[in-house]
């Protein structure tokens, strides 16, 4: 399977493109990946070097898969953090070449524009351009709990607002939404955390232990929506199964690689120590209808 990945790099560590690809590729998919920035290392460290490319660069990218005739071939497009409205921009333009190629290509859409305790982490207007212009053309969209309230506008600390939220995001296009980092308000000291996933006509819940991480780890949400596009191709559009279990493996894996990450003490994913997670998870866990 084809995927074009249109997101950002880091050179030490794993965040954009640099937490999305390998796991991909470790599940045996071709990916050609455009990076939108490069730097030495995440943000999170509070410094870095390297640079923002012009969101051109992404646009010249694509032109030359397509005289390479590479478009015809990408099943899905994958796309994460933007730092800009041109980004969001190249994006829609390489979703519409790629369509034009293949209509029955996937577009799956990481909003990633801030979190729980942390706020909006985006320039202005990039909210805005995410429910307005690219949420609508995704088929599958991956927002964190914090951004399905920015985005929709409802709290979603609560069972019910969150089916409110889920089905306002499939009103506004999505087939399919997966909800990361999900807690309710009554679980605020749980020792759990969850996801849960819609195509609109059912929706799971899965949980897991939440690991108790002195800092931030970045990247998660870019593994995530990377591992939840493969299984959703394979379990859906393959015909072995369905969004649950497309939900269980994601988890299973994610749970696998933060595990591994807490028990070694790191700052960065073990994305490739763990990659075994990706194909034989340690343990699994169940995804209950609500």
């Amino acid at each position: 399977m084809g995927i074009l990945s249109i997101q950002s790099h880091v050179v030490y560590g794993h965040a954009g493109n640099s937490a999305a690809v390998f796991p991909l590729q470790r599940l045996g998919h071709e990916v050609w990946a455009v990076n939108t920035v490069s730097f030495s290392n995440h943000t999170g460290y509070g410094d870095w070097t390297g640079r923002v490319f012009d969101t051109a660069l992404a646009d010249e990218l694509v032109d030359g898969l397509g005289i390479r005739g590479v478009l015809p071939r990408v099943e899905a497009v994958l796309s994460g953090y933007m730092g800009d409205a041109g980004t969001g921009g190249a994006v829609m333009n390489a979703v519409k070449r790629v369509r034009a190629e293949n209509s029955e290509a996937v577009y799956c859409c990481d909003p990633v524009m801030g979190d729980v305790g942390r706020g909006f982490y985006v320039k202005a207007g990039i909210p805005e351009m995410f429910k307005n212009t690219i949420i609508p053309v995704a088929d599958i969209v991956t927002p964190n709990q914090f951004e399905l309230e920015a985005i929709t506008g409802i709290d979603a600390s609560s069972v019910e607002n969150v089916k409110k939220a889920v089905a306002e995001l499939h009103r506004i296009g999505p087939k399919v939404v997966l909800v990361t980092s999900f807690k309710e308000k009554c679980d605020a000291g749980a020792s759990h955390i969850g996801m849960l996933v819609s195509d609109g006509a059912e929706m799971y819940r899965i949980k897991t232990p939440e690991l108790p991480f002195s800092e931030i780890i970045a990247g998660s949400g870019d593994v995530t929506a990377a591992l939840f596009l493969s299984h959703y191709l394979t379990a859906v559009l393959h015909g072995t199964g369905g969004v649950k279990q497309a939900l269980e493996r994601v988890t299973a894996s994610i749970y696998g690689i933060m595990d591994a990450t807490y028990k070694a003490g790191g700052r960065e994913l073990l994305i490739v120590e763990a990659q075994e997670e990706l194909i034989n998870p340690g343990r699994m866990f169940e995804a209950r209808r609500m």
